[in-house]
């Protein structure tokens, strides 16, 4: 991140034209300053100015500033690669999907806000400094971009002993990154592997690093410099849409949930051991693949026995076992989980619990990967999320069992899974989360013991207060992100505070007026409340603004069929299964609607394409049966 000027400024500010989807751009440069000029199809063109860079290489974005004390990162990107690559283009970070104004992705939008969304990454010392009373943002920071105080901590310490030409064993760091200390990479030779002369006896330097190179949610921005990232953001798990089932990358992951699945992490390999840390470059000059021959040795590994496939060079190790994906339109990131390739389609990976748990009820698998120790805690706790009713008495077992695992990941995933049991089931499992050392843990123990908190013991309510708080907090200072509204008033709705989270409800809706999800969020809360008619016009928002989410068709499909319109209904959900086929749910409730509305014969019709669509499904071939019968 850098102030725009001259030399920082990479794109084509010379009167330059792009347009996406009706929306127009125009940039120039006037009086040192670089201007961008936006118009839709419904509105006049609008003048914006760029306050600073954001990134180099392969793309440079352009922060504007906007109302508010907002930064918006402008969508509009520069392809800052060689023309002969097809760079020194002005193109869209979203090429193929409209973004008008008031969309979830578009460029004015929460998604593209640079105090809530980058600063933490790309800023040292930073306080985001969002007022919720009035949607704005004093955001301050001590260095536009990375300094050494974002990694290491505070150093007013190093400074003085610096001044005074005498350091002490630490330099004066807040935190000590060395993570090799005093081991060695020593070459065994029957099988060419290096191996560490001692175990890690500590890992901050994944967890530090963590902080910006991975997937996850901040919890709270006081950030805690040498604890486990569980302290302070919760790192996403192996979840459908971020992670293929057996773990590779899919969306844009960045590297920690990735890393933390390897065989390299389990060896007790840094990121520094491939990595300089201040250069931004790797270990060893030149080919990639060098990184990897600093433990795997050239004669052992780089030969056509070892990499068989005649399309790569076997000395390309990072080709099969680091494939890359491109994102943001024209960066390839390499996945870290450095896996033998086609290792996930084994009956011994759990990736094939995963794929299970997605695709249905898998609980036995599941229970049977989270026992395996061997197995990385990210996946482990993968398949614990993807457990879901009814449980045995094993599944209990095991879902209580994690509750005190060494993993903060695995005791965030049991307690996110504890709510499906009946509170008899449960027990006392659990209430020690609620003053656990790991501020994700205690809010995931907030979230599962809302609403059932009057039947804790006295001695364990005050905690979750303390955690109840904590949940409250971290979820107020994101209000402008509006499902950190929704989530906030479901949280209240579960402690019962209905007033407070019809506040945060439209709270949201005021944020993010366009968004469906919010409509559809509250909408499902006034049904709840009994406020029917207001309910249904909620959903029915919700499905004019997202009328491409299945879901959300299908609720107000529903919800129309209560109310007393089954005539809407029908015509809602048949046109909503034409356009969506594969969605069960859909199917059920137009096929039950038509059989309990008499109309046998339109109902066996689309049985018998839900039966063609989901063969194994026991309920849909039941229901097939029953319509076919006289």
């Amino acid at each position: 991140m850098q102030r725009a000027t001259p030399d920082t400024v990479l794109g084509d500010f010379s009167g330059q034209r792009f347009e996406h989807f009706g929306e127009r751009f125009r940039f120039e440069q006037s009086d040192g300053k670089f201007l961008v000029f936006s118009a839709s199809e419904d509105g006049p063109e609008q003048r914006h100015e760029v306050s600073h860079t954001f990134g180099v290489y392969p793309l440079q974005q352009y922060l504007i500033t906007a109302p508010r004390g907002r930064k918006q990162a402008l969508t509009v990107a520069w392809d800052s690669r060689p023309a002969a690559d097809g760079g020194q283009r002005w193109y869209h970070l979203y090429p193929d999907e409209p973004t008008p104004p008031g969309d979830e992705l578009h460029w004015l939008g929460p998604n593209a806000n640079w105090n809530g969304m980058c600063a933490e990454c790309h800023s040292t010392n930073l306080t985001v400094g969002y007022r919720a009373e009035t949607d704005s943002f004093d955001t301050r920071f001590s260095e536009v971009s990375v300094g050494c105080e974002a990694c290491h901590g505070p150093g007013s310490d190093h400074v003085q002993q610096a001044e005074r030409n005498r350091f002490d064993d630490d330099w004066g760091l807040a935190l000590d990154l060395d993570d090799q200390a005093e081991a060695r990479w020593l070459m065994t030779a029957d099988d060419g592997i290096a191996r560490r002369s001692k175990p890690p006896a500590r890992r901050q330097q994944t967890e530090a690093c963590g902080r910006c190179h991975a997937r996850r949610s901040v919890l709270t921005e006081t950030y805690r410099y040498g604890q486990p990232l569980t302290a302070t953001h919760m790192p996403a798990l192996l979840e459908d849409g971020l992670y293929f089932p057996d773990g590779r990358i899919q969306d844009e992951v960045y590297v920690y949930g990735s890393f933390k699945q390897s065989a390299m992490y389990a060896a007790g390999v840094t990121c520094t051991n491939c990595h300089n840390p201040h250069s931004g470059k790797l270990r060893t000059a030149g080919d990639p693949s060098g990184v990897c021959s600093q433990c795997h040795a050239p004669a052992v590994f780089a030969n056509a026995d070892h990499a068989p496939d005649p399309k790569v060079p076997p000395e390309r190790c990072v080709d099969c076992h680091m494939p890359a994906r491109t994102y943001m339109g024209v960066d390839p990131r390499r996945d870290h989980s450095f896996r033998i390739p086609g290792a996930g389609e084994r009956s011994d990976h759990y990736g094939q619990a995963i794929a299970a748990g997605r695709a249905g009820y898998a609980n036995d698998q599941l229970v049977a990967a989270m026992g395996e120790e061997h197995y990385p805690a990210i996946a482990r706790a993968t398949a614990l999320s993807l457990l879901s009713p009814p449980f045995s008495a094993t599944h209990r077992t095991a879902i209580f069992q994690a509750l005190v695992n060494s993993s903060p990941l695995l005791r965030v995933a049991a307690l996110g899974v504890l709510p499906n049991l009946a509170p008899q089931e449960r027990g006392l499992n659990g209430i020690a989360a609620l003053s656990d050392s790991m501020l994700a843990v205690r809010i995931a123990a907030a979230r599962a013991f809302a609403g059932q908190q009057s039947m804790l013991p006295q001695t364990a309510r005050k905690a979750f207060e303390r955690a109840a708080t904590e949940a409250r907090n971290s979820l107020r200072s994101g209000l402008w992100q509006p499902l950190n509204g929704v989530r906030l008033a479901e949280f209240e709705g579960a402690l019962g505070d209905v007033a407070a989270a019809e506040s945060a409800y439209l709270y949201a809706l005021k944020v993010a007026p366009k968004l469906g999800l919010v409509h559809h969020a509250y909408g499902l809360f006034l049904v709840r409340q009994g406020r029917r008619q207001a309910a249904l016009t909620s959903l029915q928002q919700a499905v004019e603004l997202a009328p491409e989410n299945p879901r959300l068709v299908y609720v107000l499909g529903v919800a129309l069929n209560s109310l007393g319109q089954p005539k809407a209904a029908l015509k809602l959900l048949g046109e909503a299964f034409e356009r969506f086929p594969d969605e069960r749910d859909i199917g059920w409730a137009l096929t039950t609607m038509l059989r309990d509305g008499g109309d046998r014969d339109a109902a066996r019709h689309y049985a018998q394409k839900l039966a063609d669509t989901f063969p194994e499904d026991p309920n849909i071939q039941a229901l097939l049966r029953s319509l076919s019968s006289r």
